[in-house]
Formats: structure tokens, sequence, C-alpha cells
């Protein structure tokens, strides 16, 4: 799909590679942010599409799902590789699938911090910013077009 010479993305499957994608979300959310195992495991992967970001030497090194209600969501990149570009590449092919599969709009809550990284790619603050499993979270929407 995309990526540079360090890494590539791919349309992953959830029944296949569970454990790498399991292993990138378990790094950043739970073991980094802390948030609860029963959060983070809701029960809805087998239904989303996901991507993984690879590394050249085979690393998962982050990770995005769409759900089928056009929530993009769990991206992750884990901490060695963040400021590369892995985050950008995912939502990039995300956003090429989804228009692909003809969403008319998507949805996310983004972590405050990240808000600006989201709205480089058009998505628009929706509402207050609230909390969500004890982060501060902004939803957003984008038109696909």
């Amino acid at each position: 799909m995309t990526g540079s010479p360090e890494f590539h993305v791919k349309r992953a499957d959830w029944h296949r590679d569970q454990a790498l994608l399991r292993a990138v979300r378990g790094a950043v959310f739970v073991e980094e942010l802390g948030i609860p195992e029963q959060l983070e495991w809701d029960g809805r992967d087998a239904a989303a599409t996901h991507l993984i970001a690879w590394t050249e030497d085979g690393t998962a090194a982050g990770t995005v799902r769409l759900l089928p209600d056009g929530r993009i969501g769990r991206m992750a990149v884990l901490r060695a590789w963040r400021g590369r570009g892995i985050g950008t590449a995912l939502l990039q092919t995300l956003l090429e699938l989804a228009r692909r599969q003809g969403f008319a709009e998507l949805h996310l809550h983004a972590q405050v911090p990240a808000i600006t990284f989201y709205r480089r790619f058009g998505f628009r603050p929706d509402g207050p910013v609230f909390e969500e499993a004890g982060i501060a979270h902004q939803a957003m929407r984008l038109a696909v077009q």
C-alpha cells in the first residue's frame, strides 16, 4: 500500500494478525497510557478493517482500525517509531481505503494533543472536549470525497 524505505503499510486480518495488533495496541494504550484492558479490547475488532505498519526488519510498529460505522480508532505507533511518518501513512492509507469503500463520512475521537495531526487531513472538531478512558478527547469528523 504505502510507506517509506523504513516501513510499509498493509491491510491486516484480525484473525491472522491479532497477536501483532494486540502487541502494538497493548504497548501504547494499556502500558504507556494506562488504559484498562477491558476498555481497549471492546469486542469490535473482528468486524473492523485493520491496517498495520511493518518495519523493514519485520516489526509491527503501528496500527489503526476502521469500524463499519465509519469510526476510525485505535491508531497506535510504538514510541520508538514515532516521528517517522507511520501515523501519516496509516491515516492516508485508511482514508484511501474508506473512499474506495464508499464511506460518505468518517469520525474519530482524537486525544487532544493529536487534534492538529487530524486537522491536517481535513478533520474538523465536533462538539466540546470530553474525557474518555481518563484522557481528554475531541470528537472530529471528515466528509469523505
